[in-house]
């Protein structure tokens, strides 16, 4: 495929600057950059597609988002027993808070998040132009990020993103304009770049070259691509170059780290090891109260925080139980147990899952709501059974000597 010449064609001044006009050798892409929760946008797409009547219009959508937004019951596309298979609960609980924000913006605005890429098919569809969905599957995106994310990073971006949705200051579209500035923009991608340059490439750089691929492989002499402002820069500059070898490493979830799972075998080895030489050295009654000191202090913990999150009964003696045994193995946490039996004993109700994302911006909507319920079955236990992991653990090995 050639290479992309960036320079702009007289077409581009009917339209403002989140409008850019590029040549692909023979073809020209009309690259509209819009804000997710604008109405400006939604008119602008609107404008731009039935001006030039392209070939083909391409939405930064995967086919799972595109459901989601197109007037279809959500709770159809979630299914929680399949993401507690695939220990994907910490993952959903990032896409919850990131939508939640966005729906808050946008309930201010009295616009739906997503308006003007819906509005980019509605309008193509009418015309009898195809639509062409470029985006990467939205679940491989949030769990590159996560797997990208150090630990410690990874508390950071979820309490930036709690904040972000309990705060009750108002945003106005005459900001939002602000916001869509190429300059303002830049800065605050330069500055998600600094503070979390992992979660920035994953977001951010990998979806530009995967956008950009992706429009080039649309068919059609005139193209027109509707993304987040935010891809303006990156997609202009990937379109010209050929990275098509790196779609398949894209699509790729990365394997964990070799390092966790010598820590996670680490950490049982080292306490029933030293159970053991504490039974040698001091003592089968001695074995035993530290074994059940390491009991007490992982399900105390971890039954308390089931309690907290006003989990079923038998969540919290599941917590109870689960905690001391799932401490001791890097197969499965004890908040995917106590998730599980919080999903089986008290399973959401359809509409709950309708709720969510308004649910999720109120402090008291997380106990009200099934589903978030279910979530803080899993943080909560989770939590307990590693504060109750490492006391326990300090006070076996200090008992050792």
């Amino acid at each position: 495929m050639p290479a992309a010449d960036l320079s702009s064609s007289a077409a581009q001044h009917a339209y403002p600057p989140d409008v850019q006009v590029i040549k692909l050798g023979d073809r020209t892409l009309f690259l509209v950059g819009t804000a997710h929760i604008s109405r400006e946008s939604a008119d602008l797409v609107r404008q731009v597609i039935n001006d030039q009547q392209p070939d083909c219009v391409c939405i930064e959508l995967d086919q799972k988002r595109y459901d989601a937004l197109s007037n279809r019951r959500r709770w159809e596309l979630l299914d929680l027993k399949e993401i507690l298979r695939r220990r994907q609960l910490a993952t959903l609980l990032i896409n919850l808070l990131l939508a939640s924000y966005q729906k808050k913006m946008g309930d201010q605005l009295g616009v739906p998040p997503g308006s003007e890429l819906l509005e980019a098919a509605k309008v193509a569809e009418a015309s009898g132009i195809p639509v062409a969905l470029c985006d990467r599957e939205v679940r491989i995106t949030m769990r590159r990020a996560w797997s990208a994310t150090p630990w410690w990073r990874k508390s950071m971006l979820l309490a930036a993103l709690l904040t972000g949705i309990f705060d009750r200051s108002e945003i106005s579209e005459a900001q939002l304009r602000e916001l869509r500035q190429t300059d303002l923009l830049s800065e605050l991608l330069a500055e998600l770049g600094r503070e979390l340059p992992e979660l920035k490439e994953v977001l951010i750089d990998e979806r530009d070259i995967f956008l950009a691929e992706k429009i080039k492989a649309a068919a059609g002499d005139k193209l027109v691509a509707v993304v987040g402002a935010g891809h303006l820069a990156g997609i202009k500059a990937a379109l010209a170059e050929d990275r098509r070898e790196r779609l398949a490493e894209l699509e790729t979830i990365p394997p964990p780290s070799p390092l966790w799972k010598i820590l996670g075998w680490a950490i049982p080895i080292i306490i029933i090891g030293s159970l053991a030489m504490i039974a040698v050295k001091q003592g089968l009654p001695a074995a035993g109260d530290n074994l059940l000191f390491w009991v007490l202090a992982n399900g105390i913990p971890a039954a308390v925080g089931a309690a907290l999150a006003l989990a079923h009964p038998i969540t919290i003696l599941g917590a109870f139980v689960a905690a001391p045994i799932t401490s001791l193995t890097p197969v499965i946490g004890a908040g995917y147990v106590t998730a599980f039996l919080q999903l089986v004993y008290r399973p959401p109700l359809v509409m709950e899952f309708d709720r969510v994302l308004s649910d999720m911006a109120s402090f008291s909507g997380w106990w009200k709501n099934r589903l978030l319920r279910v979530l803080l079955a899993f943080i909560l236990p989770a939590f307990g059974s590693m504060i109750g992991t490492w006391v326990g653990g300090y006070a076996i090995i200090n008992n050792l000597f």
